[in-house]
């Protein structure tokens, strides 16, 4: 059974041929690709665990890396990471496996547990009301596009039929001695294997005016009933945040007839994907469109009394506004993880089989640090979500990482980024092409292609993408040339960092 992603939103569907289309964003089958996870690895599951002090990164292995591939630290600074006998559970004796989080992480976690394990008690705790859901799909249900009821990724009936029981709480304590999850109802879950995939929650800069009625954020279901309940024709709504979710959230509420202005600190939208060129070609579109864009703007306060009533940036321009929408990014919901002792970084820090510092409890999805790499997509929760359900289950699998990769449809434009998207110093070369509305952009290190930009038509993304994750020389692969003329120029070649 392959496993195909749709590049344009990130969908993962197994099967041994690709979809006709994506039930989530509707994209063509031509826009999958063969997403492979690595479920078998010659690292024994009684291997030393090996910590770095300078990062705290966990590598299971019989000797410490020569060099630790998040911080770069020297092997003598690596030290044998002791786990008491007390808490390490045989494989054999893994009776119930505890699910916290119901995204696309935990979801696959139980899932995968169950496929290995037909007999183990599985229990799927979420702190939402409704079963798991497309949160790919939220800006397409705030747009109109679809219903409700579309959202919902599995049936009740089909967490019956698997036998994982399904339950919305919230977990409060973990107690690691005991292997008990307290929940809020006064509940207790004992476990033998634990999977953290309790997500992340999005992230309100300190504004002042912040707690005023009217700022909201896009996460969940609810925030999304919450902002259609908001609608009124007319209605002046900001954005704050000129990544994904802000655009998509713009552009849906847009066509809902709501008058939308964006506001980005950075010089150009899209900073995560696009160089400021294309970013600004965007911006351009967008304005045509009838969406007010204000980049390189910092946000000073959201004014008003108990409502919010506008925007007030430190350019001393204030924006008129019935509605805030933050999306300003996510943090990792860490809490549990602190309180229990595990270590945490960022997110909480996992080895190549999602297991943290305490054998016991693995984590998957937005709530983990992997390599020093919050990764905070679809497809990495998926993946890491999978890693952890057949390590819980007794299995063996490994998670070696994803590069960041981007393709989607903003106002009809295609989009495809991958890798490095900037120069980082001298030695890194770019070559770009721009025209008639399309933007290219190749980025090159020691005769390596690490980045690839498509702005307007995205041809030749799998390629590229197939090459960056190669890690082979570009000499190997001519059809770039085709595309890079430039490349068998090098005095054209743009190295500014």
């Amino acid at each position: 059974m392959k496993t195909w992603k749709c590049e344009v939103c990130g969908y993962i569907h197994s099967g041994a041929e690709p979809p006709p289309s994506c039930p989530v964003c509707g994209a063509g089958e031509e826009c999958f690709s063969v997403f492979e996870i690595r479920t078998e690895t010659n690292v024994p599951a009684t291997a030393d665990i090996w910590q770095c002090s300078v990062c705290n990164y966990l590598h299971r292995a019989p000797e410490p890396p020569a060099v630790c591939p998040v911080c770069s630290a020297t092997d003598t600074l690596f030290a044998q990471f002791h786990i008491p006998d007390s808490i390490v559970v045989p494989a054999d004796d893994i009776h119930k496996i505890v699910v916290l989080g119901g995204g696309i992480a935990g979801l696959t976690a139980a899932s995968e547990a169950r496929r290995q394990s037909p007999h183990t008690s599985i229990v799927l705790v979420s702190r939402e009301q409704s079963l798991p859901y497309y949160r790919l799909n939220l800006t397409r249900f705030l747009a109109g596009d679809i219903a409700e009821e579309e959202l919902q990724i599995q049936s009740q009936q089909w967490f019956e039929e698997q036998g994982i029981d399904c339950i919305s709480a919230e977990a409060t304590l973990i107690d690691r001695e005991q292997r008990f999850v307290h929940l809020h109802d006064g509940r207790l879950l004992g476990y033998d294997r634990l999977v953290l995939a309790n997500g992340a929650h999005p992230f309100i800069p300190p504004f002042p005016g912040a707690t005023r009625d009217g700022v909201a954020v896009l996460r969940t279901i609810e925030d999304a009933r919450s902002i259609l309940l908001r609608l009124v024709p007319g209605i002046r709504v900001v954005c704050i945040g000129g990544g994904l979710l802000g655009l998509e959230t713009a552009w849906a509420l847009t066509r809902q007839g709501a008058t939308v202005t964006v506001v980005e600190g950075s010089s150009s939208l899209l900073p995560r994907q696009l160089p400021p060129q294309a970013g600004n070609m965007l911006q351009q579109l967008l304005e045509a469109r009838g969406v007010a864009v204000f980049c390189g703007e910092t946000v000073m306060e959201l004014a008003g009394d108990e409502s919010v009533r506008g925007v007030l940036l430190e350019s001393g321009r204030q924006l008129p506004a019935d509605l805030v929408i933050v999306t300003a990014g996510v943090r990792p919901n860490s809490y549990l993880a602190r309180q229990a002792g595990l270590t945490v970084h960022r997110g909480i820090i996992v080895d190549d089989r999602m297991i943290s510092s305490d054998p016991a409890i693995l984590a998957a999805g937005d709530v983990t640090e992997h390599r020093g790499t919050l990764y905070g997509i679809w497809p990495a929760g998926y993946a890491q979500g999978i890693v952890a359900g057949s390590t819980a289950a007794g299995g063996k699998a490994e998670f070696n990482g994803l590069a960041p990769s981007t393709r989607i449809k903003v106002l009809d434009v295609d989009l495809f980024s991958c890798g490095q998207i900037r120069p980082e110093d001298a030695s890194t070369s770019m070559y770009e092409q721009v025209g008639d509305g399309v933007f290219r952009a190749i980025l090159c290190r020691d005769g390596q292609l690490i980045g690839a930009v498509l702005y307007g038509d995205t041809t030749g993304a799998g390629m590229l993408k197939e090459i960056i994750e190669s890690g082979r020389q570009i000499s190997e692969f001519p059809e770039l040339a085709d595309m890079f003329p430039s490349l068998a120029s090098p005095h054209k070649e743009k190295n500014s960092p």
